[in-house]
């Protein structure tokens, strides 16, 4: 027992030694190695932003979509097409013309009954009817249209002051903004999607000849010639195209830019026909292999290749080599941005070209011209010939051969026919302007010859027949 006791007593005497020494060891040599300092503690930049909307920061369209919808009518449009003869046309003396309804949408942008569409909604049109949101149906009238743009121009006649769109600013529309489009796709009348501005700019074809806004917001056949808005129900595109394989929406939507078509329907109503400004100036946008092969160093910008004659251009002093930065503060990065903003352009109109020659940057005022050229088929680019032009062939009257183009143009070269050679009839139809060859074309059956009489560069009169 006293053995016990005694080991009891060891153990507790070992244990507060034990304690002891930790207390003035360890604690105390704690206190040594620990210091305060003023540093601050490093850290990653952290955003404490909600990014979540707030109920009053959701974009709200509930406004935008009912001031739209109104405004925004289903275009019918019947055709006659000939189609082959069937037996069932033989036995019952049937006609093989058909009829075919074609649908789309519009957009009223005046009281009194203008409505914008598209060209390819319209075109052939044996009849065309409106059907406003109310479903009031009226018969319309196309007052003009330009193919280049697929812009048209309505008109129905109406007692009644109709529910307007009003045209916005296309220009100010900026990529990753919300819109709405609003149609009549696949006859469901006044649908409305919404998306953002995914790019601008965009040239489908590759001919330099379109500018659309990109958007991701549905778009379907029959929403052609509706509109697209933005939050405030401000027109910015009329809708006309989709990316598809299928025929169907698939992510990609296509509006032509509003002040493009306010430019086109406004011409229409003034002048009867679209009047298109020209800078005067061929080349063409610059990339990396394009500077290479110039042996420049801008990347970013349109290369002057060269200089039309009498065009705005020259008469400004812009020269071969110059690259255009911007126009009128637009910053030009491709051909369809310079083509889109021209678009909006008429004869006489002055631009800001800003310039980068021989690595100094300028700015100066351009005038733009009438586009006097046209591209004749079976020869290439013509243009009004002036009386020095005639009396250094001896012609009394004809238009200008300015440049050959497509698969005649080595056949022309081999004959002596080239640029500055006098075109004077064709189809047995006297040539003064470039007006004359376009009226004697389109009266001209598919079928039909077309003999081309000219004066070539040496002086000698010719005459070709094509078939």
């Amino acid at each position: 027992m006293k053995k016990i006791l005694t080991l009891v007593l060891v153990s507790a005497l070992g244990g507060i030694l034990t304690l002891g020494a930790y207390k003035l060891l360890l604690e105390e040599k704690q206190t040594v190695v620990v210091n305060t300092t003023d540093e601050n503690p490093t850290f990653l930049p952290t955003s404490n932003t909600n990014t979540l909307f707030k109920p009053y920061e959701t974009p709200d369209f509930t406004k935008a979509a009912e001031n739209t919808v109104n405004a925004v009518v289903h275009v019918k449009n019947v055709t006659i097409s000939s189609g082959q003869m069937t037996f069932e046309d033989l036995f019952f003396g049937r006609s093989p013309r058909r009829a075919q309804m074609g649908t789309g949408s519009g957009v009223i942008i005046t009281p009194d009954g203008y409505i914008i569409t598209n060209n390819h909604v319209v075109d052939k049109s044996q009849e065309l009817s409106v059907t406003l949101n109310n479903n009031k149906t009226y018969q319309a009238e196309i007052i003009g249209a330009d193919p280049k743009t697929d812009i048209a121009l309505l008109k129905i006649e109406t007692d009644e002051d109709l529910p307007v769109v009003t045209f916005g600013d296309s220009d100010q529309a900026k990529i990753g903004e919300w819109v709405l489009a609003v149609g009549n796709p696949f006859n469901l009348t006044s649908t409305v999607t919404a998306g953002i501005i995914s790019a601008k700019s965009r040239d489908l074809t590759g001919t330099h000849s379109q500018s659309f806004i990109q958007t991701d917001a549905a778009v379907n056949p029959g929403n052609s010639g509706g509109a697209l808005v933005n939050s405030n129900g401000e027109l910015i595109g009329i809708n006309t195209a989709i990316s598809s394989q299928t025929g169907s929406y698939i992510g990609y939507s296509f509006a032509v830019p509003s002040n493009i078509a306010r430019k086109v329907v406004e011409d229409i109503m003034e002048y009867g026909n679209v009047q298109n400004g020209v800078l005067g100036i061929t080349g063409s946008t610059l990339n990396s292999k394009a500077a290479e092969a110039l042996e420049i160093s801008d990347t970013q910008g349109f290369y002057i290749a060269g200089i039309v004659e009498d065009s705005g251009a020259e008469e400004a002093g812009l020269k071969e080599g110059d690259i255009i930065k911007s126009i009128d503060n637009v910053k030009i990065s491709r051909f369809s941005d310079l083509k889109g903003h021209l678009n909006t352009k008429r004869p006489n109109d002055i631009v800001n070209v800003t310039f980068s020659r021989d690595g100094e940057v300028k700015t100066i005022p351009v005038r733009l011209v009438k586009n006097e050229t046209y591209n004749m088929p079976l020869v290439g680019q013509i243009k009004n010939a002036k009386p020095a032009d005639l009396k250094k062939l001896k012609a009394n009257n004809g238009v200008k051969i300015v440049e050959l183009n497509g698969q005649y143009a080595e056949y022309w070269q081999k004959n002596g026919v080239g640029q500055g050679s006098i075109i004077t009839a064709i189809n047995d139809v006297e040539i003064n302007n470039v007006d004359d060859v376009q009226n004697v074309l389109k009266n001209r059956s598919s079928n039909e010859p077309m003999r081309i009489e000219l004066i070539n560069k040496n002086g000698e009169k010719e005459r070709y027949n094509f078939r």
